[in-house]
Order: C-alpha cells, then sequence, then structure tokens
C-alpha cells in the first residue's frame, strides 16, 4: 500500500493519496481544489486515480472532489448518511456511489469501509483502511473531523457557521457516542486526521501529522471523558469563533463546486483602468505587506496581506456575488493570491494589478500613506478625549479584557469584530478621530483599509494592539462597560 498526506498550510487542511502497487488503483481522501498535486503525485508512484472520498461536506474550504474526478474520470464516493438535509445535491448527476454505514469497497488490494461518525456533521464518515496483500484487519483510519490529534471535531458549526439554530447540544451528544462506539476498536490502530494545529474545526488540535487511537485514548481530553453531560459542556465552551465565510463552504459544498477545469491563472489589467474602477466603487485587494501598504497605497484600496491568515480574512471580507481585482507585487504573489482564493470559492477575480498601477496612480496624485500609533500614544489621545477607539477583535476576546472607557472620560470605545464591519460601518463615528486596535495589529490594519474604502480617512492603526497595552501594564477592564456585540 502507498501513502501520501498533502498538507495546505494555510487551511490546516490535510488530504491522501491511498494506492495499490499492484493494481495501480489509488484513492484520494478529502481533496482540495489544486487537483494538480493529486494527479502529479500520483503520476509519480505509477498511480491512476480511480476513486475520490469525502469524510463529510466541509465548511472551512471547497472540495476538490467533482475537479478532481472531472480531471481524471475516477468515481466519487460520498456519505449517504444524516439524513434529507444533509446530501449531496450532486450526488446522482455525478454517478457517486453512496455510502452508508458499514459498507466496503475495494482500491486495488485495499478494503476501506464507512463507518458513520456523526457529531461534527450528521453526514460525516470515518474510513477504515485494511491492506488485504497481508492483513485482515484494518490498520488505519481516515477521522476526517471526527477525530485530531489532541482534539476531536467541533459539534457548534452547524449553529454558529451555518445558522441552524439549537443543534449544537445534541451534536455534542451524537460526537460523544459516536467516540465510545469508535474506542472499541485496537489501540494500534492508527489515525490520519483532516486538519492539524491552526484549524479552526476544533480548538486544541495537535501539530503531528498523525497519531494513534491508543494514544488519543490516553491524553486526549474529548476521548478520555467518560460522562456525557462533562463532555458536552467542555466540547462546547470555548470553541474559537469560526469564519464567516464557512456558511458559503457548507453551501457551496452540498450543492456542488464549480468545476474550474485548470489551475486559475493571473489576467492582467492595465493601469489606466485603476481609477474607473475604484470611482465606480469596484473593490480592489492589495495584497502587498501591511508595512508596504502603510508607507504608500493606492487610496480606497482595501490590504489583506497575502500571509497564512489571507483566506481567513478574503473569505470573511469579499463578497462572493460581486466581481473584484487584486494588486499584487509579483507574478508569483498573483499566482499564489489566485489559488489561496479558490480553495475557498472566491473565483470571481476580474483582474490583476501590477506595481505599475501604484506607480500610475502616485503620479496620478491618488496615493497615500496610514498613519499607525503606539499604545502609549493611545492612552494619551484617550486621556485627552473627543476619540474613538474601534476594538476589532471578536466579543470573546473582548470580554476577556478590553480597553475601559471609565478610564478615559471622554473617549469612546466600541467593539465591532473585524469579520463583520464592513455590514456594521454605519456604527463606527465620522466625526472623531478614530484609533482602531486589535490583539497583535494585523487585524486592526485591514480594518483601517476597509474604513478608509468607506470614507473614513481619520483611522489610525494601533501598533501591537490589545497585547502591546497589556504588556505596558495599561488599565484594562474585563466587564462588559463599553459598546460591544
Amino acid at each position: 500500500m502507498i501513502l501520501r498526506r498533502f498538507y495546505d498550510d494555510n487551511l490546516a487542511q490535510a488530504s491522501y493519496l491511498v494506492g495499490c502497487a499492484r493494481t495501480g488503483e489509488s484513492l484520494v481522501v478529502d481533496p482540495n481544489r489544486d487537483a494538480d498535486a493529486y494527479i502529479e503525485a500520483a503520476s509519480r508512484e505509477g498511480l491512476r486515480i480511480t476513486h475520490v472520498i469525502e469524510t463529510h461536506i466541509h465548511a472551512d474550504f471547497v472540495s476538490g472532489l467533482r475537479e478532481l474526478c472531472a480531471r481524471t474520470g475516477a468515481r466519487p464516493y460520498l456519505s449517504g448518511e444524516g439524513g434529507r438535509d444533509w446530501q449531496y445535491a450532486f450526488a446522482q448527476a455525478d454517478g457517486a456511489q453512496v455510502l452508508m454505514d458499514g459498507d466496503t469497497f475495494m482500491v486495488g488490494n485495499i478494503r476501506v469501509q464507512s463507518i458513520h461518525t456523526p457529531g461534527h456533521t450528521p453526514e460525516h464518515m470515518t474510513f477504515m483502511v485494511t491492506d488485504t496483500a497481508g492483513a485482515d484487519q484494518p490498520m488505519g483510519a481516515f477521522t476526517g473531523d471526527f477525530i485530531f490529534a489532541g482534539d476531536v471535531g467541533r459539534p457548534d458549526l452547524l449553529e454558529k457557521a451555518a445558522g441552524v439554530a439549537g443543534t449544537m447540544q445534541a451534536a455534542a451528544q451524537e460526537l460523544f457516542a459516536s467516540l465510545q462506539s469508535f474506542k472499541s476498536n485496537p489501540d494500534y490502530l492508527q489515525l490520519w486526521p483532516g486538519h492539524g494545529a491552526g484549524s479552526a474545526c476544533g480548538k486544541a488540535l495537535g501539530a503531528v501529522p498523525q497519531t494513534t487511537l491508543g494514544y488519543e485514548r490516553l491524553f486526549n481530553r474529548a476521548i478520555v471523558e467518560t460522562r456525557e453531560d462533562a463532555f458536552v459542556a467542555d466540547i462546547l465552551d470555548g470553541q474559537p469563533v469560526p469564519p464567516r465565510y464557512f456558511a458559503q463552504m457548507k453551501r457551496i459544498n452540498r450543492e456542488g463546486p464549480s468545476i474550474l477545469g485548470a489551475t486559475p491563472q493571473p489576467h492582467y489589467v492595465h493601469a489606466d483602468q485603476l481609477n474607473d474602477i475604484l470611482d465606480a466603487g469596484g473593490l480592489v485587494i492589495d495584497i502587498r505587506p501591511w508595512s508596504e501598504f502603510a508607507h504608500e497605497h493606492v487610496h480606497r484600496t482595501v490590504n489583506i496581506p497575502l500571509n497564512k491568515s489571507f483566506s481567513t480574512w478574503a473569505g470573511s471580507l469579499v463578497p462572493y456575488d460581486a466581481d473584484f481585482h487584486l494588486l499584487a507585487p509579483d507574478a508569483i504573489a498573483a499566482e499564489r493570491a489566485l489559488r489561496d482564493l479558490s480553495m475557498i470559492g472566491l473565483d470571481r477575480v476580474a483582474g490583476v494589478f501590477t506595481r505599475e498601477s501604484l506607480d500610475a496612480a502616485k503620479a496620478a496624485g491618488r496615493t497615500r500613506g496610514s498613519e499607525q500609533i503606539n499604545v502609549h500614544r493611545l492612552a494619551e489621545e484617550a486621556g485627552a478625549g473627543g476619540v474613538t477607539i474601534l476594538d476589532v477583535r471578536n466579543l470573546q476576546e473582548w470580554r476577556e479584557g478590553h480597553i475601559p472607557a471609565e478610564q478615559f472620560a471622554g473617549a469612546n470605545v466600541v467593539n465591532i469584530p473585524l469579520g463583520q464591519l464592513d455590514a456594521r460601518i454605519g456604527e463606527v463615528p465620522r466625526d472623531a478621530r478614530l484609533l482602531v486596535h486589535c490583539k497583535a495589529g494585523g487585524r486592526s490594519a485591514i480594518a483601517s483599509s476597509m474604513l478608509e474604502r468607506h470614507g473614513i480617512d481619520a483611522a489610525v492603526s494601533v501598533q501591537g494592539g490589545f497585547d502591546a497595552w497589556r504588556n505596558a501594564a495599561l488599565p484594562v477592564s474585563e466587564a462588559d462597560t463599553a459598546a460591544s456585540t
């Protein structure tokens, strides 16, 4: 048996290629949209991709199952569990084999058995793998978002991200039952999870690429717990706020992602068009680092730096139903941005501007810099009054500590999470100097550029954010005393 793991750092997402060396057949598990990676890896191993499976309807990236099947002629295998509301709408049209609990199929000499493991999602499957060439028992399992290294899949996403109200308590109970049943498998069973550290699909994922059931049985807090009430309370407490785009991913992946047919390539647009697009209200995303953007940028472009958080903030801030443009420093950055955007279904990139556009805008007098201040200056201005402090962290962070309005007479302290800023722009005061901060400075920089796009040019980003404020021993309130949501 041949086993290859693929890992996307930005998504903290793992997928797998499993091949039978004797027959040349192979299976891909939970592919993302980068079909080339799987096709090239299979070719290097002398394999043909004949089967593609998914553990569940993903919420954090666009599935590449349809893309890969269209490119290779492989047959899709999809869960038929979870009830009517959690069926893949495209399964019949795409000729998918629908799997129920206990079903098996062969990939050459490799036997794959589907085990229904609901909790993270109603339709979730875990796939047990047996290499029948030398064994009659499973050697491992593709656990998707069921069991991770050090954690288990969160059961609250349907309610918090997809808006399916009143589901997370029952989902947590289902997850507990799934874990209790799965623990009957032998300790030696290898577990190949669908995510690693940094994923929003759990709250304490480990960074190791795989684990064993025996190890997790000893040290994974969620699996060690044998009391349902305690498990439910613990698993629902402290889960990270899911990115806004997760709801879009659920819809896209259930209905059926569009097939790209090839890796997206930049369509470069002449610099002369930039001003017209901005004047017409078009969205242009500058993907350069914040330091470069702050030094000089085209007025009313939005800065979302091309780093590990790019997908998260692009998915939360860029509309899915309208065209937009990129401004990239070079061709490599443009290609990487297009790939990352395609991973989360943001396919409506109408064109890419180059650095020449920045030079042309500068010659036309349409560039500017962004003001930044440190936390000591923030404290001075807040003490003098007449300013608004805009905290763009999420509500959980706000409740754990924020700048206290009561300590700074005349200062207005407001909490609007970055992911909600565009929709709530009308709540942002326009008649006062606006000091914007987050945890460490990354989100406030994006927020400042968004505010500028909406004509609020007095926004100032605070370097180091609330972390720097705490480290400077400046006043902190843990009471919900200022405007928040």
